[in-house]
């Protein structure tokens, strides 16, 4: 597979990529091991959408992840497991191991009635089964659909009920820094909701702590998997069969199930793999992201194994016990390339460069960040105490919806600057959009960021609602993909991402809509409206700030704002709290009824200094309220 090395390598192949994009891509796809080789590369319709790759192909993604690898690099790591306590020793997967435990586990799924197309949701925490169970599903043709074990037991029932999942995978407890947090118990809450599609809960003895225990549903993992045969014949599947569906949050308050298919994604999660990490041989590469989000699915799981990788999987936190864990980590297994998100870099920075420095970092080649842009003093934060200038900073742009990388550094290829994507990997064809849809040509402009032709791993639909597809992504301007970002393109032709131009809140590098949020805050008693706006947080990027309308006075408003604080970490999780609630006695509507959030966006971020027109409000008279309910006059 094509790895890039030089400007002109890269001039070279976007160019192919653009003027030729069925041969660059058959040309990738090539190196794989297909069990038929496909009849025709693409077919598409932005309108429908409809998009299929490697038509009529048929593989298995774990035989190119696992078994291509076992001849040549059977006994090599694949995966290095560090424990959230460092007293306890790493597990260490080689390639035959894992595809070892694989088999094992598929072997299970299909001995308790799984079948080619059955959904099956895990909520599981950082060990490596998760990621053996994940590859289990696809290895027998089975559909994964991970839910981030920080959910709320409503967030996990609504996952399983539109997945209509017959198999939930859990682990008894989840050991997260100080925490003991028990994931079974929240498994227990959302089947109690009414989750009719399940057959079987299989548990992970993690921790070996007390359970309740469903003997009619519940199985332990070591029950089911440990006396299974280390061989299992791996399921063939059409390239655009189902790989995964992985939950997002939207402008709307469900959740869209984004699909991701067999052929496709597999090309493009290696590819991109190699060129964004540069990965070589006998490397050590970290990815610090959660296989609940798609950065795990992604750079954990598919990308590093196709590529033969060797990679390190974390169950902790960056602080714990100390807030040099990260760098600990690096110095202790002399890790090449290490991707965390910003939110990270900026709470370790802020504890002090000591945490840095004491530890070993020369073997670091390449840094990464995902899930948010990077603001300029992270950056430099990050190139100099942990790269020391020799580490070129990878910031790469992409979403749940394009499976993989799409804007970013090369390391030692492309120029950096700070804040900025810079450029589209091969095979992305961007470009800007002005309100109406026209493109917008030249540079040093900004605009509305949009895709104009397919790439192997672009979502193929959201699951059971196909039109939610179409009017998300492809209805808004013509024959083109909206991202929901706004971009800046530079003099040089480098991208910067702005940030979301929709109702959705990037916290962290989570996404979330506010409709969420505010269905959420809603369930309060006392609540009657909320609306909720993101506004600048100097740890999480994001912050979210909710501006609600109360029923009856409170006269305790700590108490208040705990209790709405809990409702949202019932209904979502505690990821979604907000940080700041303001109540007021309305707000600014149009007369319409659509809130103008972006006066709301003003006043959260503390800037006031230019609300635009509010003339067309039915209740103008309402932003001075607010303004002086935020103690801004």
């Amino acid at each position: 597979m094509l790895q890039i090395k030089t400007i002109e390598e890269y001039q070279q192949a976007y160019q192919k990529s653009v003027e030729d994009p069925e041969g660059f891509w058959a040309e990738q796809a090539a190196t794989f091991q297909w069990k038929k080789p496909w009849d025709k590369v693409l077919e598409w319709d932005f309108k429908k959408p409809d998009v299929k790759w490697f038509l009529g192909g048929k593989l298995n993604i774990t035989e190119n992840c696992l078994d291509r690898h076992l001849e040549s690099r059977g006994d090599q790591a694949a995966i290095i497991f560090e424990p959230n306590d460092p007293n306890e020793k790493e597990t260490i997967y080689t390639y035959k191991q894992l595809h070892a435990a694989v088999c094992k586990t598929a072997n299970a799924l299909k001995n308790l009635g799984i079948k080619k197309g059955d959904r099956i949701c895990f909520y599981m925490p950082m060990v490596p089964e998760l990621a053996i169970g994940v590859l289990a599903c696809a290895r027998i043709g089975a559909v994964h659909s991970v839910v981030f074990a920080g959910f709320s037991a409503q967030a996990l029932a609504d996952r399983i009920n539109d997945a209509e999942a017959k198999m939930v995978i859990c682990s008894d407890y989840n050991n997260r820094g100080k925490k003991h947090i028990p994931v079974k118990k929240v498994v227990d809450e959302a089947i109690a909701m009414g989750c009719d599609s399940i057959e079987t809960v299989l548990v992970h003895k993690n921790t070996g702590d007390d359970l309740n225990w469903n003997a009619d549903l519940d199985k332990w993992w070591h029950d089911e998997v440990d006396s299974q045969s280390e061989h299992c014949e791996a399921e063939v599947m059409d390239s655009e069969d189902l790989l995964f569906i992985l939950y997002t949050s939207g402008s709307t308050g469900k959740p869209k199930g984004v699909v991701h298919t067999c052929g496709g994604y597999m090309v493009y999660s290696t590819f991109s793999f190699l060129n964004v990490f540069q990965y070589q041989e006998n490397d050590i590469y970290w990815c610090t992201a959660d296989i609940g989000w798609i950065t795990g699915h992604t750079y954990i799981v598919y990308g590093p194994l196709a590529a033969g990788a060797t990679s390190i999987m974390f169950e902790g936190v960056p602080t714990y016990p100390h807030a040099g864990r990260f760098w600990e980590i690096c110095d202790k297994y002399k890790v090449n390339q290490f991707y965390t998100a910003p939110t990270a870099i900026r709470a370790l920075m802020a504890l002090g460069d000591e945490h840095v420095e004491k530890y070993d970092l020369s073997s670091i080649k390449v840094l990464g960040t995902v899930g948010e842009p990077i603001n300029e003093e992270a950056w430099n934060w990050y190139n100099e105490k942990v790269g020391k200038g020799n580490a070129p900073i990878v910031d790469t742009w992409w979403q749940t919806e394009t499976g993989g990388i799409m804007i970013t550094p090369i390391p030692n290829v492309t120029k950096l600057k700070p804040c900025f994507a810079t450029n589209p990997l091969p095979g992305v064809q961007l470009c800007l959009v002005d309100p109406d849809g026209n493109e917008i040509e030249g540079n040093d402009v900004e605009g509305l960021l949009c895709i104009k032709f397919p790439w192997p791993a672009i979502l193929r639909t959201t699951y059971g609602d196909h039109e939610r597809c179409r009017t998300t992504y492809f209805s808004m301007f013509e024959d083109k993909y909206f991202t929901g970002d706004g971009a800046r393109r530079d003099e040089d032709g480098m991208y910067r991402i702005i940030g979301r131009v929709d109702d959705v809140i990037n916290v962290s590098g989570h996404r979330m809509g506010t409709a969420e949020v505010e269905n959420a805050i809603n369930e309060h008693p006392l609540v009657i409206e909320s609306a909720v706006v993101g506004y600048p947080h100097e740890i999480k990027g994001q912050g979210i700030y909710a501006y609600v309308i109360i029923s009856d006075s409170v006269t305790d408003n700590e108490a208040f704002q705990k209790e709405v604080a809990n409702v949202v970490r019932t209904e979502i999780g505690p990821i979604a709290k907000p940080d700041v609630i303001q109540v007021v006695s309305g707000l600014p509507k149009t007369r319409s009824g659509k809130i103008m959030r972006r006066i709301l966006r003003k006043v959260a971020s503390k800037d006031i200094s230019d609300l635009g027109d509010t003339s067309t409000l039915l209740n103008p008279e309402i932003v001075d309220e607010i303004i002086s309910g935020a103690g801004l006059k």
